[in-house]
């Protein structure tokens, strides 16, 4: 059922997106395979730039079906989408993985395209922690962190992250038990001061449907 539901999804959505897969070489002269997703048409000015990552490792399959399911969504509302894929099979976690989604971002801000504004992260499960890594290391890069799902500890100095947009979804059936950490998590961002946009979803499981109503208007929000 959830494999039928998943096709469904992505039929509706390839229809209104474009998706190619590229090698992109980075500053550091290694290659990151990326999952490009934009607007089947074409835009009138540079479009706002979402780098998405994927949950478990992040390997080519996990980040192709987070590009369409996930990623098409983005790019119906008109940003360019980046979808990396983990060089080492480690999601993008960790100072070198860290490293390399900000060069990947600034060689796609090197395209007419691409807005050369703040960037919007996002991830899921792994992804989403990735999302947050990589926010802590330099947030006045980024509109904010849109993680669905992911977690958060007091551990980590989460205060470079005060005032920062967070956008933290998790589901109440999730099935690692994620829901059971969502207050230590919410604790611990919004400690730090961070701008926080929280709920568990009822019934939900650890990849859930997107609430697209709910997320566009924290989108808004942050672009206003």
């Amino acid at each position: 059922m959830k494999r039928n539901w998943f096709l469904s999804i992505a039929i509706l959505i390839m229809s209104s997106i474009s998706l190619a897969q590229e090698r992109i070489t980075l500053e550091d002269g290694s290659r990151l395979g990326v999952f490009m997703v934009k607007p089947a048409e074409s835009l009138d000015e540079p479009a706002p730039l979402v780098i998405l990552m994927g949950g478990g490792p992040g390997n080519a399959s996990i980040s192709r079906d987070t590009s369409i399911w996930l990623g098409g969504g983005f790019a119906e509302r008109g940003w360019i989408v980046a979808v990396p894929v983990s060089p080492n099979n480690r999601a993008f976690r960790g100072v070198d993985n860290n490293n390399k989604v900000e060069q990947l971002i600034a060689e796609l801000q090197k395209r007419a395209e691409i807005s050369n504004d703040q960037v919007l992260l996002a991830g899921i499960s792994n992804g989403g922690m990735s999302a947050l890594e990589i926010a802590r290391r330099d947030p006045e890069k980024y509109l904010g962190v849109a993680a669905v799902p992911a977690l958060a500890t007091s551990v980590v100095d989460n205060r470079p992250l005060s005032g920062f947009p967070v956008y933290l979804r998790i589901g109440g059936e999730d099935q690692l038990g994620w829901a059971d950490r969502f207050d230590e998590t919410v604790n611990a961002l919004t400690e730090a001061g961070v701008d926080l946009d929280a709920a568990i979803l009822d019934s939900a499981p650890h990849m859930f449907r997107m609430n697209w109503e709910s997320l566009d208007a924290w989108l808004e929000k942050i672009t206003e």
